[in-house]
């Protein structure tokens, strides 16, 4: 059965605003957020496919965020505005999250997220400390921060595509055009392309603009139970062992990780992308990410 979606704008002070697509459900709450050069539509398709109509017909109250610029938020990213990283962790998150609270008061909330986005939904946590015990659990997919992985996709997708040549494009557009490169499905801000270059490199994870240390923050916190899962085909931008690394700099938290491989039952070794966007991932392991939620909200 076909959900029908409804969007939501919510302002983030008098700067902009951010969009939410909602897939409503009875059931828990749950926050999706998209990564680097991406918007909300990488959880769901014009035709009503994807992770998150996939999750409310399992009746989850879904929610899809687009961060500053992305996807439907507005205005869209252009070289005079300056979206940042820190924006996005100290403001558009917890005002989604608080949006969300205020729709159902009381109802379980779990973030799950895609790739940069994984980062993010950390970053927030460690800042905001308070805000954990309001969040039931974390799923995030192909989340990693550090990329120390080598090989030749590396050295293109990351090396080459992301710390150089979009470096040189962003200083000459004011901003990473990546749609209409045709290497991403949308912009990035000048800033806060220059802020995940840097955060892919540091050993340290220290915000630019304030100073603030997620590494020490992170390493004295208990963060929600977090399943994080890696594609078997994934060799730069998500790979199994950055993940991991990810996952050792998240804080004392019950974790799980699990990847997507031929050789651990799925039906296909998956990618960065296809994880969320084959035809073959609603009966492969869509279902253990549902009953990974149902668990946690026992």
């Amino acid at each position: 059965m076909r959900v029908e979606a409804e969007s939501h704008f919510l302002p983030i002070g008098d700067a902009y605003e951010i969009h939410l697509r909602r897939f409503p459900g009875e059931g828990p709450m749950l926050l999706l957020l998209h990564g680097a050069i991406e918007n909300g539509r990488i959880f769901y398709s014009r035709s009503g496919r994807g992770l998150a109509p996939w999750l409310a017909g399992q009746g989850f109250d879904v929610w899809v965020m687009d961060l500053g610029g992305r996807g439907e938020s507005r205005p869209p990213i252009h070289s005079g505005l300056h979206y940042s990283q820190t924006d996005s962790i100290r403001h558009e998150i917890p005002a989604a999250m608080d949006y969300l609270a205020n729709q159902r008061p009381g109802v379980a909330q779990h973030w799950l997220a895609h790739s940069w986005g994984g980062v993010m939904m950390t970053a927030t946590l460690a800042r905001y400390p308070e805000r954990i015990p309001r969040v039931a659990s974390l799923c995030f997919f192909g989340s990693k921060r550090r990329v120390r992985v080598w090989n030749w996709q590396r050295l293109l997708y990351v090396d080459l595509i992301w710390c150089w040549l979009s470096s040189l494009i962003t200083r000459l557009v004011g901003y990473l055009p990546a749609r209409r490169l045709k290497f991403g499905s949308d912009d990035e801000s000048r800033l806060s392309h220059a802020q995940g270059k840097a955060w892919v490199r540091q050993t340290r994870w220290v915000d630019p603009e304030d100073g603030f240390d997620y590494h020490r923050a992170l390493s004295e916190l208990t963060l929600p139970p977090a399943l994080y899962l890696a594609g078997a085909a994934d060799p730069a931008l998500g790979h199994p062992e950055d993940v991991k690394r990810l996952m050792a700099e998240s804080g004392q938290g019950e974790q799980h990780f699990r990847l997507l491989a031929r050789a651990h039952g799925n039906q296909k070794d998956y990618g960065h992308i296809d994880m969320l966007t084959a035809p073959s991932a609603a009966e492969d392991h869509f279902p253990e990410v549902a009953g990974w939620l149902q668990r946690q909200g026992d």
